[in-house]
């Protein structure tokens, strides 16, 4: 996956996945996955009814009772409501309108789009998912489609469970995929997703050098870390890495991600626990972070079934990456796959948290660009600090 530099232009849109579940996947070295190069000839585009969007985060499935690997938090009582005040100082300078682009490459491409469905190559495979912000038409027509080695399909319900059809050769769960050298599997869930959510590459290159350049030993939090790839791009760059997800099954995942990328003489610790649980806890026992990566769902369960609501505790959840963050803190980076917002609204809400500061906070969107005709396919909306 290659990222491109961020491109200033003029705000616009919201950034969204809508309502997908975060459950578990990884990838590793991948052969050159074949795509055209241009459109094939003119035909009816292809069309496939979409499957309803399922609720953010699938019930993770029940690790083995011989697993000792990871240790989910006991059962403990919510957390009180945290009570918010305005902070005083001058609030970080701002950047807005930052479109910042995942160019199509051997690990990863957006092939085409449109009607409501996404056509990508992971590694060696083609695959098609729904995706509601391509209210387009494809621009290749269904003879290339066709050749789709994988396709996300059925109803999804209340749990997200659908299915995937392979309509050549049936396929096993996993493969190999990579990022930048670091192998990982990609894996075919129920939820639709495959364990990457390539457009956060351009966050993972930014980090990679914040890192290095720091020249010193620099403490990074990855919360709703999924199956670790951001993770396994920090370690590899040096630093001593903390990763919690509410899942037991993508904690497990990534760990054999770490395994798979030769990483597992690095210091990472792996938590199964509530997100906002352990940052307050990390608040009352004085600990400090560099640098915090907060990728949330829109909804979500935690392992003892808290709830999360992204706009309901969004504000406490920013609040406490503030109060963790060390003296010499290097940057926060915050995803929001929602379509309900403009990127504005956490872009400001980035701008009160971390008022007193100084520092700058970059907000805009993050885009795939597509191979078949150079579209750009909105994901996500994104707000990072960054100190000066």
């Amino acid at each position: 996956m290659k990222s491109s530099g961020g491109k200033i232009r003029k705000a616009g849109g919201t950034g969204a996945r809508g309502t997908d579940p975060r459950g578990a996947s990884p990838r590793a070295a991948s052969p050159k996955g074949a795509s055209p190069k241009s459109a094939g000839p003119k035909a009816a585009p292809y069309k496939q009814q979409a499957t309803k969007p399922r609720p953010q985060f699938a019930k993770p499935a029940p690790a083995p009772e011989n697993d000792t690997r990871v240790k989910a938090a006991p059962r403990s009582e919510p957390l009180p409501k945290r009570v918010l005040t305005r902070r005083t100082g001058a609030r970080p300078t701002e950047k807005t309108g930052l479109i910042l682009e995942t160019l199509p490459s051997d690990d990863y491409a957006l092939l085409d789009s449109g009607n409501g469905l996404k056509l990508e190559q992971y590694g060696p495979y083609r695959i098609i998912r729904p995706e509601g912000q391509a209210i387009w038409l494809p621009a290749w027509d269904k003879a290339e489609w066709d050749k789709a080695d994988a396709v996300f399909t059925g109803n999804t319900d209340e749990e997200g469970v659908g299915r995937w059809h392979f309509p050549h050769v049936p396929l096993g769960e996993t493969w190999p995929m990579a990022y930048e050298g670091i192998p990982f599997f990609g894996r075919f869930t129920s939820f639709r997703h495959v364990g990457v959510f390539p457009e956060q590459g351009t966050h993972w290159s930014h980090m990679d050098q914040t890192i290095r350049n720091a020249k010193r030993p620099v403490k990074v939090l990855n919360l709703f870390g999924y199956t670790g790839v951001a993770s396994l791009v920090a370690a590899r760059a040096g630093a001593e890495v903390t990763h919690v997800d509410a899942s037991k099954k993508a904690i497990v995942w990534a760990r054999e991600n770490q395994e798979m990328a030769g990483l597992s003489s690095k210091p990472i610790r792996w938590i199964c626990e509530d997100a906002m649980k352990f940052v307050a806890r990390e608040e009352r026992r004085g600990s400090g972070y560099d640098i915090i990566l907060l990728d949330p769902p829109a909804y979500g369960r935690g392992p003892n079934g808290e709830v999360w609501q992204l706009f309901d505790n969004l504000p406490d959840m920013v609040d406490l990456c503030r109060s963790i963050l060390t003296p010499n803190a290097l940057g926060v980076v915050l995803t929001a796959y929602s379509i309900r917002a403009s990127f504005f609204a956490i872009h400001e809400l980035m701008r009160d948290a971390f008022t007193g500061l100084g520092g700058e906070v970059q907000s805009g969107e993050l885009i795939l660009r597509e191979r078949s005709s150079g579209r750009a396919l909105s994901t996500s909306m994104f707000s990072r600090w960054g100190a000066k």
